[in-house]
């Protein structure tokens, strides 16, 4: 899922100066499951700004980034000034796609697609690279959990298992190595992997994805 957390209050704000009546939307999605902007959140940062003397009314939607869902807000919008999404930066394109009239500012940072790993812990695990090779490493991925986005065994910087980058973090390659040995497939790592078709990423322009089986 999209992981994202709260921009600090004092930079909200600052994007909020120059606006009274604020809407303060959150989204049902990925940020609901992490925590940072759903309707409970949507209602707690409300909260905070009729404090600071803004007129801040809290809404949700089940998604921002499908229009659909942002239909019923229609009638609601023009009430407002300004909107803080709460949702990731999709969320606040998709928004301000849908109500060009009205300054959308984004009340979140969006930081990368991970899993949770405990109550309130999310680690990153996909950075979208657009050519998903996880099969040649156990199901591990070394461009989104390697810091040097090695695909050809580890850096020989690393120490008990540990990132040399991040001493904090498994070292992405340890963890590869035990699960291809754990499967029985450690030969498969003297495979010479070709360097990073880096051109389905985010680097290769913006991307588009049109199923035409689907298409109507």
């Amino acid at each position: 899922m999209i992981v994202g957390e709260r921009k600090p209050l004092r930079e909200i704000l600052e994007s909020l100066s120059p606006y009274r009546e604020v809407l303060v939307l959150g989204c049902g999605a990925c940020v609901t499951v992490c925590l940072a902007g759903g309707e409970k959140e949507a209602r707690e940062v409300a909260a905070l700004l009729r404090l600071k003397g803004f007129a801040a009314e809290a809404a949700s939607v089940e998604r921002q980034c499908e229009r659909e869902f942002l239909v019923p807000l229609r009638e609601k919008i023009p009430a407002f000034q300004a909107v803080l999404s709460l949702a990731c930066g999709v969320g606040v394109q998709t928004l301000s796609e849908v109500f060009p009239g009205i300054p959308v500012l984004p009340g979140l940072n969006t930081s990368f697609m991970g899993a949770p790993l405990a109550q309130g812990v999310w680690e990153e695990r996909c950075i979208g690279c657009g050519e998903c090779i996880v099969h040649r490493f156990g199901g591990i991925c070394p461009v989104a959990r390697c810091a040097k986005n090695l695909l050809n065994g580890p850096c020989g910087g690393s120490k008990n298992g540990r990132c040399e980058v991040r001493p904090d973090r498994d070292c992405a390659w340890q963890l590869i190595y035990d699960r291809m040995k754990a499967l029985g497939r450690l030969e498969e790592l003297f495979v010479i992997q070709p360097p990073k078709n880096w051109g389905p990423s985010r680097f290769g322009a913006q991307r588009k994805i049109v199923r035409e089986d689907v298409r109507r």
